[in-house]
């Protein structure tokens, strides 16, 4: 019987350590994607998704919830005083695509975590490893600022990636720093078109009762990491360039891209 009782403690010793190990990875993960949006303006969700998805401490609309409320709390703290610098017209642009990019994906979310939860991680690693492989090739910048209909396709197209994951960056990101405009009006932009996306889908997700108990605690927990990281990256900016934080984040993205693939393919084998 002492040997029972003795097994059972070192079983939750050993849950409760995995736990708390866990927790740790996912605010380190939170800190770091915090302090890389801050200084360029996008990255958090697609970081977090990517490693904290990729590791299956969450499932992905768990995560995904837990991203946007998080995303809504960093671009709060990042827009302040930046409000001035945001570019009105594309903005308009792109909201207006998101608003049914939005929807699209919350849908194709539902239905492939229902159906299909395989095919969902395998969309996932995909665009972790295609959005990793875009960003770290710096675009073009165009000669002139793009016009309502590319801006409105790009918003579609990164609604229907925060609809699914709560990370629209890379497309948003590309298109944003493809035009010819000072980094601190793409910047602001591009954080005012995350603060939309991300709120309104939190908006969606709550009245579908998306926003569960597990959602709202780790959101809560998530929540001074992202703070922290969001100051650090305004009071203590890196020490290497901007272009070089960005290609090493996407790098590690792109890595952890084809894992995620790896892995989701591995129950289709023989």
């Amino acid at each position: 019987m002492a040997h029972i009782v003795h097994l059972r403690s070192l079983l939750l010793w050993h849950t409760d350590a995995v736990e708390i190990q866990s927790i740790i990875i996912f605010l380190l993960v939170i800190l770091f994607g915090s302090y890389v949006q801050s200084v360029a303006g996008f990255a958090m969700g697609m970081t977090i998704v990517a490693v904290v998805g990729g590791l299956r401490l969450l499932d992905i609309p768990t995560l995904a919830a837990v991203v946007s409320l998080m995303t809504i709390v960093n671009t709060t703290f990042s827009l302040r005083g930046q409000l001035q610098h945001v570019h009105r017209r594309l903005l308009f642009w792109i909201g207006l695509g998101q608003l049914p990019g939005i929807f699209i994906g919350l849908w194709l979310l539902g239905y492939l975590d229902t159906e299909d939860s395989r095919t969902l991680e395998l969309c996932l690693g995909i665009f972790i490893t295609v959005g990793g492989l875009a960003m770290t090739i710096r675009p073009r910048a165009m000669k002139e600022v793009s016009g309502g209909f590319f801006a409105w396709v790009s918003g579609l197209l990164g609604g229907l990636l925060g609809g699914m994951f709560s990370a629209s960056g890379p497309v948003l990101g590309w298109f944003g720093y493809s035009q010819p405009l000072a980094v601190n009006v793409i910047r602001a932009t591009l954080l005012s078109s995350f603060f939309m996306t991300t709120s309104t889908r939190t908006l969606v997700v709550g009245v579908q009762g998306g926003l569960t108990e597990t959602v709202l605690t780790y959101a809560a927990m998530g929540v001074p990491a992202v703070l922290l990281g969001a100051w650090l990256g305004k009071a203590f900016p890196p020490l290497v360039s901007e272009d070089v934080l960005k290609r090493g984040a996407f790098f590690i993205l792109l890595l952890m891209g084809i894992w995620i693939c790896f892995s989701a393919l591995q129950p289709f084998a023989p």
